[in-house]
């Protein structure tokens, strides 16, 4: 099992507890999706299922939405209807496509998953093939700038431009809009607790104790910052 599952898995009981940003990502996704008649989407590291909650609510003629994570604990929290098909599977293997019920849907959808990709090359050009119509918000290295800057450490996740380039490799028409979000904490121990258990960090490396302590120390902010890139593609 990859770090990224199991911390998703080992706090999934408490994900709605602490994914703020993530709830306001798949609003504004839901948003940005144009009503039509589609009768099959799915749901690309669906977690615990804010985007079928949103997207529910304002399209009403799907017939089957198959939604896909990687985590077997957060499939347990998503909910379940009648149109509704559960999948487990980890975009990152060479076969996760197997998995799927159908191999073409009128939707695709991802909402704060694609940024764990291992090779988003691999990743991309898979998923291209399973829809024409593709809504992503994917966070980009911003996410956490000032953190990774004072811990003096790397963003584990892909800058907006490299998620842009990737994306027009495999849609002849793409449109991007990044969106920047802060979240304010009383102090820096609270903020690595968020960080812990909000799945944001997905199993990137962890901090060591002189880290932890500088950053205790040194962090100027009393907040997180979050750079989200919401992907509008289609071919």
């Amino acid at each position: 099992m990859s770090n990224v599952i199991q911390e998703f898995s080992r706090f999934a009981h408490q994900y709605d507890h602490y994914n703020i940003i993530q709830v306001q990502v798949a609003k504004i996704l839901a948003e940005k999706i144009p009503l039509d008649n589609y009768s099959t989407l799915l749901d690309i590291g669906c977690g615990s299922g804010e985007i079928f909650r949103k997207l529910q609510k304002k399209i009403k003629t799907f017939e089957l939405f198959v939604v896909l994570d990687s985590s077997e604990k957060m499939l347990e929290i998503h909910p379940q209807t009648e149109i509704v098909t559960k999948v487990c599977a980890n975009f990152n293997d060479k076969n996760f496509i197997d998995a799927l019920p159908l191999k073409q849907y009128d939707l695709l959808l991802s909402s704060s998953a694609l940024q764990w990709s291992n090779d988003l090359d691999f990743t991309v050009g898979k998923l291209s093939t399973l829809s024409n119509r593709f809504y992503a918000a994917i966070f980009t290295s911003g996410t956490f700038k000032t953190l990774h800057r004072t811990a003096n450490i790397n963003s584990p996740i892909y800058s907006a431009e490299k998620l842009q380039e990737t994306i027009l490799e495999y849609y002849n028409d793409a449109s991007f809009v990044l969106h920047h979000y802060t979240l304010d904490f009383d102090s820096v121990r609270e903020m690595l607790q968020y960080i812990k258990k909000s799945g944001v960090s997905g199993g990137e490396k962890k901090l060591s104790y002189r880290q932890i302590k500088y950053l205790m120390e040194k962090y100027p902010l009393d907040h997180l910052e979050f750079e989200v890139l919401f992907v509008n593609a289609k071919n």
